[in-house]
């Protein structure tokens, strides 16, 4: 299985730059590799027991290059549940969770 990454972008409020960060990146990005299904990027608002959510972004092993510059550290593949599409195609869902977790 190869490599995910995740980074953790702030709470709620102050997530709003780092997304618009990883979504002015990622076009660019995303064509120069010729548009692959499986690069995209995830984000999920985490409680994690804390009186406010974080946001989590969550880069497919395809998005490694973007991850890395964003110094995001490797991870395990996150769950389905309550992920959003951040960047990438929507049918990438079906290529990242086939097993539909």
């Amino acid at each position: 299985m190869r490599t995910w990454f995740s980074k953790r972008l702030g709470d709620g409020v102050l997530a709003y730059a780092p997304k618009d960060q990883i979504q002015d990146m990622f076009p660019a990005v995303f064509a120069a590799a010729g548009r692959p299904a499986d690069m995209a990027v995830f984000t999920r608002h985490e409680l994690e027991g804390r009186l406010q959510c974080e946001v989590l972004a969550y880069f497919s092993p395809a998005a490694e290059g973007i991850a890395r510059q964003l110094g995001a550290q490797a991870c395990e593949k996150p769950f389905r549940t309550e992920l959003d599409l951040l960047a990438g195609e929507p049918g990438c869902w079906s290529v990242l969770f086939p097993e539909g977790q």
